[in-house]
């Protein structure tokens, strides 16, 4: 455990930041307010989940890549090397996926249910707003695995000093 407290950090810290930003915009007090909140949010949502929902895909195939790679080279690399290329692959898995729940989310007609309580758009904006920050706070520390196992990768294959 560790060895990955650099990604987990990472992870909590956006979080936390995610956290700050909520919040500072403050409390949401009626139904239309939320429903601003709502649109403003899911335009930069679509973005920003196809984006890490487009990075995530490149991540997995790169994964597999380099699999192939270590697999063919000379050097004998450790368990641990294998042991982060998994972790890559399930925080891009994460990532992905929830990338994809949050699209599906924000491509609902917000404005059109009239029949909702007006606490349900607050609601739903504190669990989108929630999804998009756990969304980037996923592939924040998948970034961080990833340079921590081309370290280790670059270490091994390097000749002559430790990189």
């Amino acid at each position: 455990m560790r060895k990955y407290i650099w990604p987990t950090l990472t992870f909590v810290a956006i979080c936390l930041i995610g956290w700050g930003a909520r919040t500072a915009i403050g409390t949401v007090y009626g139904a239309a307010e939320a429903e601003v909140l709502l649109e403003a949010l899911s335009r930069a949502g679509l973005y920003l989940g196809s984006a890490i929902a487009t990075a995530s895909s490149t991540i997995l195939a790169l994964m597999l890549t380099l699999i192939g790679m270590i697999r063919r080279m000379d050097a004998e690399f450790d368990a641990e090397v294998y042991r982060s290329i998994n972790l890559i692959g399930k925080l891009a898995t994460a990532s992905l996926m929830m990338s994809l729940i949050v699209l599906l989310a924000f491509v609902l007609p917000i404005g059109e249910f009239e029949e909702m309580p007006s606490r349900w758009y607050s609601v739903l904006y504190d669990v989108l707003f929630a999804g998009s920050v756990l969304m980037v706070a996923l592939i924040a520390a998948t970034v961080v695995v990833i340079y921590r196992t081309l370290q280790q990768v670059m270490a091994e294959i390097t000749p002559g000093d430790k990189v």
